[in-house]
């Protein structure tokens, strides 16, 4: 018995052996430097993760009037500045989830730089209970969102930009803290 299981296993030892190849050492003086690397090689090497907390703006932070806004977001963190939110769709559910859909249009800045992009969000959450027009009544007791960033749409800073934001609702502390990557 214990000769029947040594041939399997020394064939497929063989197998992985003879499938293996040297890995490549790169000593540490032999390593690319950012400042070696050309624009190219940093833009495909990763994304550059960000973070930071929204809240609703107050109007005389965002001004929500002259976008044309459903509402804003006020962001801190990697991030800083106005979240302008067009709200396209919405429905709430008997049970009292919530569902919303649209686009936003971030200004501000990134690292003191400035610029814009547009995002498509979808919105879920729970609250206490509906409306009968598809709004959410009562208190929210979780929400999250997606947001990609819509290609070709960034300027300044944004040029170029594509990445993601996700948010997950605070409700004890009332705001809506971020996480979320760009990539150029």
């Amino acid at each position: 018995m214990k000769r029947l299981l040594l041939i399997p296993a020394i064939c497929c030892l063989s197998m992985l052996l003879w499938q293996c190849e040297k890995a490549e050492i790169v000593l540490p003086e032999e390593a690319a430097t950012p400042a070696s690397l050309s624009l190219d090689t940093r833009a495909s090497a990763g994304a550059t993760q960000i973070s930071g907390i929204g809240f609703f703006a107050e109007p005389t932070d965002c001004d929500i009037a002259s976008e044309g806004a459903d509402y804003a977001i006020q962001l801190t963190g990697d991030l800083e500045g106005c979240l302008f939110v067009f709200v396209e769709n919405f429905a709430c559910s008997p049970s009292g989830t919530y569902r919303e859909s649209g686009r936003e249009y971030f200004v501000g800045t990134y690292n003191g730089e400035e610029g814009t992009f547009w995002t498509n969000y979808k919105f879920s959450g729970k609250y206490e209970g509906c409306n009968d027009d598809g709004t959410f009544s009562g208190a929210e007791i979780f929400g999250r969102c997606q947001h990609p960033i819509e290609r070709g749409t960034g300027t300044g800073v944004f040029a170029g930009v594509r990445g993601r934001l996700d948010f997950k609702d605070d409700v004890e502390a009332g705001n809506f803290p971020f996480r979320g990557h760009l990539k150029y």
